[in-house]
């Protein structure tokens, strides 16, 4: 019988996270268990209690570290927008994408639904630092600073709602289903040309 290799810690929590990761886009989020987890990744359940503590706790971990992946990635997306290499559609795409495909949404409302509330932190302290980290670059006034942090409640909140309604609502309403993604896109777009230029 072959032995398995030996993960250092952080080895080991990041193979259980992208276990996590994978099942929640396969199959929900009910399934990102201790149990599951450990079977894909052929680690014993202790191992992961080890590690994360609890289900809720691996789950907290999972919102983290979506988080980071999705706020890099929109970080980028914004950097290249700057430098005239993307556009504001790319960004709302990463965004709405991150709780559609990537299972943010569906993985934030069953912790909600569960009463693991507390879980959804990473995803809100994650993207408020993306916002404080690029609305300096962006802000030239108070007003302007105040306008990216209502810019992202909304383009987070509309993406969210999207991927848990929005095609059943969008078909309902006789709307595309790309149509809150176009809403979504406008608003960026038309708050980037409202900015105060700076002086």
């Amino acid at each position: 019988m072959a032995s398995r290799k030996r993960l250092t810690p952080e080895e080991s929590r990041s193979s259980a996270l992208q276990a996590a990761r994978a099942l929640l886009i396969e199959t929900g989020p009910q399934s990102v268990t201790l149990k599951a987890v450990a079977a894909r990744i052929g680690r014993t359940h202790a191992n992961l209690l080890h590690h994360f503590g609890s289900a809720s706790g691996l789950q907290k971990e999972l919102a983290r570290h979506l988080a980071e992946t999705v706020c890099e990635s929109i970080k980028d997306a914004v950097r290249a927008s700057r430098a005239g290499l993307g556009s504001p559609r790319e960004v709302v795409d990463l965004a709405f994408d991150a709780f559609d495909k990537e299972g943010a949404g569906a993985l934030a409302s069953w912790m909600i639904l569960t009463g693991n509330e507390d879980a959804l932190s990473p995803i809100v302290e994650t993207i408020h630092e993306l916002v404080d980290e690029i609305a300096p670059e962006e802000a030239e006034t108070h007003a302007d600073l105040m306008r990216v942090h209502e810019d992202t409640l909304a383009l987070v909140l509309m993406a969210m709602g999207d991927a848990l309604i929005g095609s059943a609502l969008a078909r309902s309403l006789g709307l595309p289903e790309t149509a809150a993604r176009e809403r979504a896109q406008r608003m960026l777009e038309n708050s980037i040309a409202t900015f105060t230029p700076a002086q």
